[in-house]
């Protein structure tokens, strides 16, 4: 910032996020509607191939929804009640957990017992084999989901509870108009694409440590277009006030800082080397004893 204050232009909301987020949603109401009378294998083909990939998109909405990016830091529950609208097409409430907990994975990073990214012991010991590997990438969403209430469980908050409530309603009334299959693509397509998918390997590539000493990897490849440009994770862990369509802008102002650094440049490839690769597994994570768990 001091070489480059031109970068604290970049920050702020963005003002198509809205309009982008609210599209997908509406999209995906409609798909509801289009998908009530096909048979089961269409179902989970549709689920996975389209639905899926708008969740998991989705998903990456609420990550930089988290950041109050949507409308600003001056209104910070515009950002939270955004954020439950954007997650009624994943099928099962995240929002509001994922604010709680995804704070601290910012401020410690790596942190032991308070960055629920990072897998357990269990995993890194269990899940070290190829087929095993191949395993914990297809239940990674469940991983995701119950690991915080192990490393580090926290109070339900109001926001939580708000979240279930307006969640399961638009359940209901989606099962209600239309049936469970509508419900299933919904709730398949989710854990599905946040599972053993191509845009998942962005779970991987983020953070585990392909190249000791590097703990935090960008990835400028064509799949940003559906992600919100998480890609851009230094940059983001740099400044995650910035949104994310503006990341890009960030590398090209100070790109003497981005472009030395190692990056991945397919996450099909991230999660066929996580898989076959020996030397990387659940345990290529950096774990770091933060002061605050130090006192507690």
């Amino acid at each position: 910032l001091a070489k480059y204050p031109e970068i604290k232009t970049l920050m702020g909301p963005d003002p198509h996020l809205k309009w982008i987020v609210s599209g997908m949603v509406f999209v995906q109401f409609l798909a509801c509607y289009l998908v009530k009378d096909l048979s089961w294998k269409w179902i989970f083909f549709w689920a996975y191939g389209f639905g899926g990939c708008i969740n998991h998109s989705l998903t990456l909405a609420i990550h930089d929804i988290s950041h109050n990016v949507a409308f600003g830091n001056k209104q910070a529950k515009w950002n939270r009640w955004f954020a439950v609208f954007a997650n009624l097409p994943v099928g099962i409430p995240y929002s509001a957990s994922f604010k709680k907990y995804h704070i601290d994975h910012h401020r410690y990073l790596g942190g032991d017992s308070l960055d629920v990214d990072i897998p357990t012991e269990f995993e890194g010991w269990f899940f070290c084999t190829p087929l095993r590997k191949l395993l914990w990438l297809f239940l990674q969403p469940l991983f995701y989901s119950l690991r915080p209430l192990y490393v580090n469980p926290k109070a339900i908050t109001r926001m939580e509870i708000f979240n279930a409530l307006v969640q399961f309603s638009i359940d209901l009334i989606i099962y209600y108009l239309w049936g469970l299959k509508p419900i299933i693509y919904l709730i398949a397509g989710t854990l599905l694409c946040m599972g053993l998918h191509p845009i998942s390997g962005h779970f991987i590539a983020e953070h585990y440590m392909f190249l000791k000493g590097y703990e935090t990897y960008s990835y400028y490849g064509p799949l940003n277009w559906l992600t919100f440009n998480v890609g851009y994770h230094m940059e983001h862990h740099d400044f995650p006030s910035i949104p994310g369509c503006r990341l890009p802008m960030v590398k090209k102002i100070a790109a003497e800082y981005y472009d030395n650094l190692p990056h991945h440049q397919s996450w099909i490839r991230v999660l066929w080397d996580f898989v076959f690769d020996d030397t990387i597994g659940p345990y290529s994570r950096v774990k770091r004893v933060c002061k605050l768990a130090k006192a507690s």
